[in-house]
């Protein structure tokens, strides 16, 4: 019953479509209908709107570090259960048919919990490739390869393979990204 109810909190805090939320609240819009149809913060940034698009990163980051962080003092032996769950709420929630965002700000939330330097390579690794190549889908998608290679290379313990799975599950959620970067039509993206 512990292990339904923690599955079932993670799933549903991590569903909560803020970029959707937000969109129409402010902007009085579906983001669905803007940029890629995308509801996460790269594309709440595409609606001209900073304010949605940072608040949209932010509350995405802080759906998994709630529910984690919980997990992470009274039931650690859950959290790659409660972050997994976390993960597929976002790209997969209930509340807009199954149809969600990338996971990559929720992914950015599940590495701070389980080890902040996971988070610091992250954002490293994203923000160097960003810089040179400009493309927020090459950077998310590079950012969250290095991150089981880290871990593999540097402390060594069976875990990776979370890591591996999560990797498999962004660059999934990436396809058509790939696809436009392959063909090189893939837009841009400012961030500032």
């Amino acid at each position: 019953m512990e292990l339904l109810f923690i599955s079932f909190f993670c799933y549903l805090l991590g569903s909560i479509p803020f970029g959707y939320i937000l969109t129409k609240i402010i902007l009085k819009k579906d983001i669905r209908e803007i940029g890629s149809g995308n509801i996460g913060a790269t594309n709440a940034i595409r609606t001209g709107n900073k304010l949605i698009g940072y608040s949209t990163l932010i509350l995405d980051i802080l759906k998994a570090v709630i529910p984690l962080l919980y997990l992470k003092f009274y039931y650690l032996d859950y959290i790659y259960l409660g972050s997994l769950c976390a993960f597929i709420g976002h790209v997969f929630p209930v509340w807009l048919k199954f149809k969600g965002g990338k996971g990559v700000a929720t992914y950015l939330g599940i590495l701070f919990c389980i080890n902040y330097l996971f988070g610091l390579v992250f954002i490293t690794m994203w923000i160097t490739i960003f810089l040179i190549f400009k493309y927020s889908s090459l950077s998310s998608i590079l950012a969250t390869l290095s991150i089981p290679i880290f871990h593999f290379f540097y402390l060594n313990n069976d875990n990776y393979y979370f890591f591996i799975i999560l990797f498999i599950l962004i660059f999934y959620t990436h396809r058509q990204n790939v696809k436009r970067l392959i063909n090189n039509t893939e837009s841009k993206t400012k961030i500032y």
